[in-house]
C-alpha cells in the first residue's frame, strides 16, 4: 500500500458534472475549499458552496486566471449541446488546460475503460494492451497519451461504466418494452457513481503519482442479467433482447485489483444492490 498523503490547500474541478460534482461535495463536507470551472452554472455551484471559475476549456484565453490548487480533478465529459466533437473536448480541451494550469500537487484524471479493445471476455488489468477498435475509445486513449506526455505524474483512473441515480443505462427503451439490440450475453463492467466519487477521494491520498488504475465494482454482469433486473425494478415489461452477433465488438471483464490493493473497496460490490439503490433515488 502506498503511504498516505494528507492533502492541504484548495481543490479545483474541471467537469463538475455527474461525477465531479459529487467529488466536490465530498471535499466540501471535509471542510475544504473547492473551485470549479464552469461555462454557465456559476449560480448553481455557488449555491452549494463551490466557488465558480468562469471559463471554457475550448477557449484558452478564458483559462489564464485559473486559481492555484493542491489537487485538481479533471472529469470533463461530453456536452452534446455544445456542438463540439469528442476529440475537441477530450484532446484539444485538455491541451489548453495543461498549458495554462498553475502547478498542483495532485492531478487526478477521470478516464475510461473504453481504452481497452479486448473481445474475448478475458479479465483485463492495467497492463493489458490498449487497442480500442471504437472511435470513442481511441480518442480517450489519445487524451491519456497527451496527459502522460505533458504531466507524467498525473494519476489516471480508468472508470468502468458509471451508473446511479438519474443515470440508468437504457432506461427509456426498457420502460417502453423495446427490444435491446446487441449480444445479451456480453459483459457490462460497472461502478456506482458514489463508489466512483469515493475512489477519487481515495486516489488523492493513496494513489501513486504517475500510475494508472482501473475503477470497477469487480463483478461484471451480462447485459441480459442487468437489464432483466432493471426492468423488474422499474416495474417495466419484461426485458426483451434482439441478440444480434457483434463480431469484433469489445467484450472484457475489468480487473480493479490494483486499486483495491491501496485499501479502497466499493460500497456497492455488484450491480444488484447498486441498481436497487439507484432506481430508488432516480427521478422518474
Amino acid at each position: 500500500m502506498s503511504p498516505l498523503i494528507r492533502p492541504t490547500g484548495p481543490q479545483l474541478v474541471f467537469g463538475c458534472g455527474y461525477l465531479g460534482r459529487r467529488v466536490a461535495l465530498r471535499w466540501l463536507a471535509e471542510g475544504r475549499s473547492v473551485a470549479a470551472l464552469t461555462r454557465k452554472n456559476a449560480d448553481a455551484l455557488r449555491g452549494v458552496g463551490i466557488e465558480p471559475v468562469t471559463g471554457n476549456i475550448l477557449a484558452p484565453e478564458s483559462l489564464h486566471a485559473l486559481p492555484p490548487a493542491s489537487t485538481v480533478l479533471y472529469a470533463v465529459g461530453m456536452d452534446r449541446s455544445a456542438g463540439r466533437s469528442m476529440r475537441d473536448v477530450y484532446v484539444t480541451g485538455l491541451a489548453h488546460v495543461l498549458t495554462t494550469l498553475p502547478p498542483c500537487s495532485r492531478f487526478i484524471y477521470a478516464s475510461s475503460t473504453s481504452v481497452y479493445g479486448q473481445t474475448n471476455s478475458d479479465w483485463v488489468t492495467e497492463s493489458a494492451p490498449t487497442e480500442p477498435s471504437e472511435e470513442s475509445g481511441q480518442i480517450v486513449l489519445e487524451a491519456e497519451r497527451l496527459l502522460r506526455s505533458q504531466k507524467p505524474d498525473a494519476i489516471v483512473l480508468r472508470f468502468a461504466g458509471l451508473y446511479g441515480p438519474d443515470r440508468l443505462l437504457r432506461k427509456h427503451p426498457v420502460l417502453k418494452g423495446e427490444p435491446l439490440v446487441g449480444d445479451a450475453d456480453k459483459w457490462l463492467n460497472l461502478v456506482h457513481v458514489a463508489d466512483a466519487a469515493s475512489a477519487v477521494q481515495w486516489a488523492e491520498t493513496h494513489a501513486v503519482p504517475g500510475e494508472t488504475y482501473n475503477i470497477a465494482d469487480g463483478a461484471p454482469v451480462s447485459r441480459r442479467d442487468f437489464y432483466t433486473r432493471l426492468a423488474e425494478l422499474l416495474r417495466a415489461p419484461e426485458a426483451k433482447f434482439d441478440s444480434r452477433p457483434e463480431p469484433g465488438a469489445p467484450n472484457r471483464r475489468i480487473d480493479a485489483a490494483k486499486f483495491r490493493a491501496l485499501g479502497w473497496a466499493p460500497a456497492f460490490t455488484s450491480y444488484h444492490d447498486g441498481l436497487t439503490a439507484a432506481v430508488a433515488e432516480t427521478t422518474m
